[in-house]
């Protein structure tokens, strides 16, 4: 029987649903699957040190989630043409004596956002966060044919970094950089908003923005899966906005992780619905 190792490294990840999703569906391909939490906040932020602890005890692989994904790529002997791209990492594949970083985060939110939200305009949209997850989205929603991402962070330095990467693959006006004072203006006039910073996790509860900001005709996708009914899509959905949670964003992405891990096709369908069983155990 075939047996792999894998983790998590990252913050506050004691809620993940991350390893009864990856070993549960290893459990339908006869393998034997053990996936690990290993969370900065109690082993320590070196995420370098993390890294060669792994490898030294024989992971196979590792996901890599906030706030990790960029600052692990020091730490990495190569990078997928994704994941270079991107400037943020959510898988890494040990390979003999190298440490392969990749991104699924795009693919898995494209998926999600194709399946979830399907004939969803796209012309203008507002996207709050500029971190890896934030790259991996506003990536993902260029690629499927939005005309204009406008990105807002806390650090505007990083929105201005992001813009500037995305404008230079996909064209001028394509992505640009506002503060949290321009979204009144902003949202009142764009089709959607793509959150993607960590408020609505469970150690981060509340609302990215003022929910008087949203309206009925404005769609609203989330990638916080944990609770997957954030304080912002409840806001959004007592008002009739379109939404999208960030349950379909962890699978898909997780299952372009097992297949890197494992080498086995998943059954993306089945881990959608070992989902749900998990978040209403």
């Amino acid at each position: 029987m075939d047996a792999f190792l894998t983790g998590l490294i990252g913050s506050g990840i004691g809620p993940s649903l991350s390893p009864a999703l990856h070993e549960r569906e290893a459990a339908h391909h006869g393998l034997r699957y053990i996936y690990r939490l290993l969370d900065t906040d109690v082993l320590g932020p070196d995420v370098g040190e993390l890294l060669r602890a792994a490898r030294r005890l024989g992971y196979d692989g590792l996901n890599i989630t906030h706030p990790c994904k960029q600052s692990v790529i020091p730490h990495l002997d190569e990078l997928s043409p994704d994941a270079r791209m991107l400037g943020a990492v959510n898988t890494v594949i040990f390979d003999g004596e190298r440490a392969i970083g990749h991104n699924t985060d795009w693919t898995g939110f494209a998926e999600s956002f194709a399946r979830g939200l399907p004939d969803a305009p796209t012309r203008r949209i507002v996207q709050l966060g500029a971190g890896g997850a934030g790259a991996a989205v506003a990536h993902a929603l260029l690629t499927m044919g939005a005309d204009q991402v406008t990105l807002v962070d806390a650090d505007p330095a990083r929105a201005s970094a992001l813009a500037a990467g995305l404008t230079g693959r996909f064209g001028a006006g394509r992505a640009r950089r506002a503060t949290h004072d321009d979204l009144p203006e902003l949202l009142a006039g764009a089709d959607g908003l793509a959150h993607a910073t960590p408020t609505g996790m469970a150690g981060h509860p509340g609302l990215p923005l003022p929910a008087s900001l949203l309206r009925p005709d404005l769609w609203v996708a989330d990638i916080v899966y944990r609770p997957l009914e954030t304080e912002l899509l409840r806001r959004a959905r007592a008002l009739g906005c379109r939404t999208l949670d960030g349950g379909g964003m962890v699978v898909f992405q997780a299952a372009h992780a097992f297949r890197l891990f494992t080498g086995r096709t998943p059954d993306a369908e089945r881990m959608l619905a070992h989902l749900v069983d998990l978040v209403t155990a």
